[in-house]
């Protein structure tokens, strides 16, 4: 039988969810790479994508344009090449932000086939970024809760922070092993009491901030 187990301490709790986007929201009004670390940190923390996922999603991945907008991960990129599909329904600051990103890759001249996540130096644009990059991101969003949290926490911390917080708003432990892509439902059962807070949640990562 399996001991693993999540450390409470990775878990990102809502008012630190809300410092964060609020602080990269601030500084997205000025700065592309801003727009784009929000959306890193939305498909790490308010979808459970890896590092690896993110880096190889590519904008037909995010369907966006229907009554059921999710994100495709495909076998291509999904961990032990299982594919899923994550729902974009549960969060709607999410899906905002996500439509929004994908509107603005197509403004750039992307097509469906193209990175969703790339760089945005005029020399490399649209250019995939590698996971060493998207953790550095990662972390650079993290600067506002202080150089020791910072320090603490990582990318796949954002997985762990979206499981939790799946479940402690109300999607169904089934629902949230489909979207993290677990193997068992006992994996995604470790999370259930993991964020520090009875508060009922609405939007699944909107806290009121």
């Amino acid at each position: 039988m399996s001991t693993w187990t999540v450390d409470r301490s990775k878990i990102l709790q809502p008012d630190e969810i809300t410092l964060v986007l609020t602080d990269l929201r601030r500084k997205a009004r000025r700065s592309t790479n801003s727009r784009m670390n929000m959306v890193v940190f939305r498909l790490a923390t308010c979808c459970g994508l890896r590092a690896s996922e993110i880096a190889g999603l590519i904008l037909g991945d995010v369907l966006v344009d229907n009554s059921r907008p999710s994100i495709r991960v495909r076998r291509e990129i999904g961990k032990g090449r299982k594919a899923r599909k994550v729902p974009l329904t549960w969060d709607a600051g999410t899906l905002a932000d996500l439509v929004e990103w994908k509107q603005f890759r197509r403004e750039q001249g992307a097509a469906d086939d193209a990175p969703f996540i790339c760089s945005q130096h005029y020399d490399a644009l649209g250019n995939a970024l590698d996971r060493r990059n998207l953790r550095k991101r990662f972390k650079a969003c993290c600067k506002v809760l202080g150089r020791e949290r910072q320090g603490e926490l990582t990318i796949h911390d954002g997985r762990h922070s979206f499981v939790s917080h799946a479940l402690h708003g109300g999607r169904s432990i089934v629902e949230v092993r489909a979207a993290a892509g677990h193997s068992s439902l006992a994996t995604t059962s470790i999370y259930a009491h993991l964020v520090d807070t009875d508060d009922e949640v609405g939007n699944l990562f909107d806290f009121g901030g």
